[in-house]
């Protein structure tokens, strides 16, 4: 059976029947293949067993899915904000906008601290790629890139190069001069190729390769140098909206979360789902590894932001008030995991006590839907950025 199955946009001869007809892009075993419906559906039966169906197997799934959910609610004792009851409660938190960056002419959709804990890339709907210093709010380099809604962007881990990419459907890194001056979008080089927009890249512990996620229901992993397809990861149903690596040197574990309402994690060497959750109501607009790597948050357009334990394999937090009815677009952890930080389409960054379950401040500046939220590598300064053109530091 195939991996993942999704209509693509293409009309030919089918693969296996050689007839003219809309195809299938179907994967087996990571192998593309262009099938018709009809022989998707005999590949599909070949495997069955005398008096097996497609649909009594699709029963027999439902029932183990039932009573895995049954072994899990089994071991669900007690929860989060229970076992941390006796933990002393936070003070109150005097976080203040510290420096606004201007220099974008439309919505800013994504940001990226750089690891020096100075610089910060910026994209957004105008088609341009921003670096700045975060200190002096000074434009270190500006680049032009040929399509507007630049969805993504990552710093390269040596600082040296940045990737980006959006609805070109490619992922392209640009390396770092120091002379401000240079034509960098001339030497820009593509990199990852996605059927559908990209929504999300990161470097994995080097330059030398990146992870993407994409429109198109799939995450990849890329060499940077060849640019050639390293590893494909086949287990959304619809969009991928976020991808974040998990937090250790090996770094071989990511989280991934789309329009499917589902936090998959995978293993890059294998390519494999190998946990996956779904109690989010709408889309999962992003997810975020807790620092130790053993749980991630995810944020949703159901006005929620929830906590699981990859250890546990289950949901242990959800973050929550009645008065926040407006989806939340992304989630960052503090440096010592306290702290949740939530951007909202209600223009606000609501600051979670992770443990206890509670809202302990509200942060209020931005005129627009927060896109992003990313705390500095040394923890001491939340990075915004906003539909409103500008992004926020805060301290």
């Amino acid at each position: 059976m195939c991996d993942q199955t999704f209509v693509a946009v293409t009309f030919g001869p089918c693969e296996s029947c050689g007839l003219a007809s809309p195809l299938m892009n179907i994967y087996v075993k990571t192998d593309p293949l262009n099938y018709c419906s009809f022989c998707v559906e005999v590949m599909a039966c070949k495997g069955l067993q005398r008096g097996e169906t497609l649909t009594s197997l699709k029963n027999e799934s439902e029932s183990l899915k039932k009573k895995l959910e049954e072994e899990r609610v089994k071991l669900n004792d007690v929860e989060l904000h229970q076992v941390a009851e006796k933990i002393e409660v936070l003070g109150a938190l005097s976080l203040k906008t510290r420096r606004v960056l201007k220099g974008h002419s439309n919505k800013v959709l994504c940001m990226d601290w750089c690891k020096d804990r100075r610089r910060i890339v910026s994209s957004s709907q105008d088609g341009k790629l921003i670096v700045w210093d975060a200190f002096t709010l000074n434009k270190e380099h500006g680049v032009s890139l040929p399509c507007t809604w630049v969805m993504a962007c990552a710093y390269a881990p040596s600082g040296c190069a940045v990737a980006c990419g959006g609805l070109d459907n490619k992922c392209s890194v640009i390396p770092l001069s120091l002379d401000s001056n240079e034509n960098l979008a001339a030497k820009k080089k593509s990199v990852a190729m996605h059927t559908n927009y990209l929504s999300g890249c990161t470097f994995t512990n080097s330059d030398m390769q990146l992870l993407t996620s994409s429109g198109d229901g799939t995450c990849a992993l890329w060499d940077v140098e060849s640019g050639q397809l390293l590893q494909s990861f086949h287990g959304h149903t619809a969009d991928v909206l976020s991808l974040d690596l998990a937090p250790s040197e090996t770094g071989n574990t990511f989280v991934s979360g789309g329009s499917d309402k589902k936090s998959n994690v995978w293993d890059m060497r294998s390519g494999q789902n190998v946990q996956s959750f779904e109690s989010h109501e709408s889309d999962v607009n992003c997810v975020k590894y807790y620092p130790s790597g053993d749980a991630f948050a995810s944020a949703s357009d159901d006005s929620t932001c929830r906590f699981y334990d990859l250890r546990a394999d289950r949901e242990v937090a959800v973050y929550q008030k009645d008065s926040i009815i407006f989806g939340a677009s992304t989630v960052d952890f503090s440096l010592s995991g306290r702290l949740l930080f939530a951007g909202y389409n209600d223009y606000t960054i609501n600051v979670w006590d992770v443990l206890k379950g509670t809202r302990v401040s509200c942060l209020f500046g931005h005129e627009n839907r927060i896109s992003r939220v990313r705390v500095s590598p040394d923890g001491t300064a939340l990075c915004s950025a906003s539909w409103d053109n500008t992004l926020r530091i805060w301290a």
